[in-house]
């Protein structure tokens, strides 16, 4: 099954920030689908100008109304092909909420829909809808209400550009869910409303009294363990729900989340700022008592911290080979061999890079600004001649899994070095090698020029002997499954090198 990121690459040229928004709405959009007892459906423009559903979340609170799986449809009012949906047309072009005057009718079902128009920055990068059961209206009760109001919120902060927001996961925490317990703060942190799971993880956690109508920051100082974590998630609390600004981090706007360990439990809190039209509405605050699964995640940081333990030791060993390469070179008297060896150091110091980075890493991911940052300076210092070569990088290369980045990084080891070696006769004081790069949702697109002599007249790269460029190409080709373009430079004397890296290969 294709994921929200291969659709949107497949679909749309959406800028890669745009697309970060779109996932970090799917990432949460469990709790408002469950605080809206709706299903929710993701749709996009194409780059045709139709609207295609991208993703689908049911909710846990209700019973769903598509049964089917409804992404890959193309909603276009004005396609014969397409499903006519003329509200969320119309939400690509109107930055607010509108809503079905009637209900529509599917089969037996009644269903009233919401577009919620999905803003970033200052465009529409896609519209949420919202789609609920009418056959059956009842009174809701209040822990319903309580529900529909905060989902109300939210959904308004989404088209305000305010939600989701980006407050990141250093600790990489799981989410609670609404069912898991539910707590709703106004605007001075007093609770106005509490779910029966979250006063049961709160009794677990040692709070006894009533809750309702106490300042939830005061409950949590006296339920936690640590006294100085006490004093500051009862501050963050405080601050998403409006009551204050602490001193330090911008806790009014993200929320936030955390683990924290009470007298006989270990519970998840997670507070959610409600600012609908920019407003202070309060918070939601979702708790989980996750003292079993703390026991069992224990068993599998031993198992992480083994993996990484395996690269620091793949590291240590290239190191070790590096080293014995280095000795070899400055022993032997032949040129050509001297020359080869210090190549093979370069190389496997590159990829002892890599394993460098990974050992501390949890996710197997590379982040490719920090290694070129740190290879750089290492190229540099062994550039060939007397004048100074200068390494510009100043855009983003992002983050991308191992098994890319191995390849990659070695890439831009031979692309840097052959340019400083080659490129320059030592005796340019402006000497300058620029890393340009521009992601999308598609591809990586990264340039390496110089401002040096330049290419052979009669260069051609599938004839060129030199092994620099032969590895290039091949790890290129093969490994990355990109494509390679080497030419003269367009604004002057100089080479340039073209990468296109696509970043999703699946269909």
């Amino acid at each position: 099954m294709s994921t929200l990121a291969d659709l949107l690459a497949e679909h749309t040229t959406l800028a890669d920030s745009a697309a970060a928004h779109l996932q970090r709405l799917v990432a949460e959009w469990q709790l408002l689908a469950d605080l809206s007892f709706a299903d929710l459906l993701l749709s996009v423009r194409t780059e045709s100008g139709a609207i295609v559903t991208v993703a689908q979340c049911r909710p846990n609170t209700a019973s769903t109304v598509f049964p089917s799986d409804e992404v890959g449809t193309v909603v276009d009012a004005t396609m014969s092909s397409g499903i006519t949906r003329p509200l969320v047309a119309r939400a690509f072009s109107e930055p607010r909420i509108l809503r079905d005057e009637d209900p529509t009718w599917q089969g037996t079902m009644a269903i009233r829909r919401e577009a919620v128009p999905v803003v970033f920055g200052a465009a529409i990068v896609g519209v949420l809808t919202r789609a609920v059961d009418l056959t059956h209206p009842r009174l809701p009760s209040p822990l319903e209400r309580a529900y529909q109001d905060c989902a109300d919120d939210l959904c308004q902060m989404v088209t305000d550009g305010l939600f989701p927001h980006e407050e990141g996961n250093p600790q990489g925490l799981s989410t609670p869910r609404a069912g898991d317990g539910f707590i709703r703060l106004d605007g001075t942190g007093v609770v106005t409303y509490t779910s029966p799971n979250a006063l049961s993880a709160l009794h677990r956690m040692g709070w006894t009294a009533e809750l309702t109508n106490t300042r939830f920051g005061e409950v949590i100082k006296q339920v936690l363990n640590d006294a100085f974590e006490a004093e500051d998630v009862a501050m963050m609390i405080d601050a998403a729900a409006g009551a204050s600004r602490p001193p330090e981090g911008p806790y009014r706007d993200i929320g936030m989340r955390v683990e924290v360990d009470a007298r006989r439990a270990t519970a998840l809190i997670r507070a959610v700022p409600l600012r609908p039209r920019a407003q202070v509405s309060g918070a939601v605050v979702l708790i989980r008592d996750v003292t079993e699964v703390k026991r069992r995640d224990r068993a599998l940081i031993s198992k992480d911290a083994t993996i990484r333990e395996i690269h620091h030791r793949v590291k240590n060993n290239l190191q070790s080979v590096s080293a014995l390469l280095r000795l070899q070179a400055r022993r032997t008297t032949n040129a050509d061999a001297r020359q080869a060896l210090t190549e093979a150091v370069r190389r496997v110091a590159s990829i002892a890079l890599v394993h460098e980075l990974l050992s501390g890493s949890v996710d197997e991911e590379v982040d490719l600004d920090e290694a070129v940052d740190r290879l750089v300076p290492i190229l540099v210092d062994v550039a060939s001649g007397d004048g100074a070569v200068r390494v510009r990088h100043a855009q983003r290369l992002g983050v991308l899994a191992a098994e890319s980045a191995m390849p990659l990084v070695m890439v831009l080891t031979e692309l840097i070095q052959n340019a400083i070696e080659h490129g320059f006769d030592g005796t340019r004081s402006d000497a300058q090698i620029d890393i340009l790069a521009e992601r999308d949702v598609r591809n990586l697109q990264i340039t390496v020029c110089d401002n040096g002599s330049g290419l052979p007249a009669d260069f051609d790269l599938s004839t060129s002997e030199h092994l620099g460029l032969q590895i290039v190409s091949t790890l290129v080709s093969i490994e990355l499954g990109g494509q390679l373009t080497i030419g003269p430079r367009p604004e002057g004397s100089g080479t340039q090198v073209r990468l296109v890296i696509p970043l999703h290969t699946g269909t």
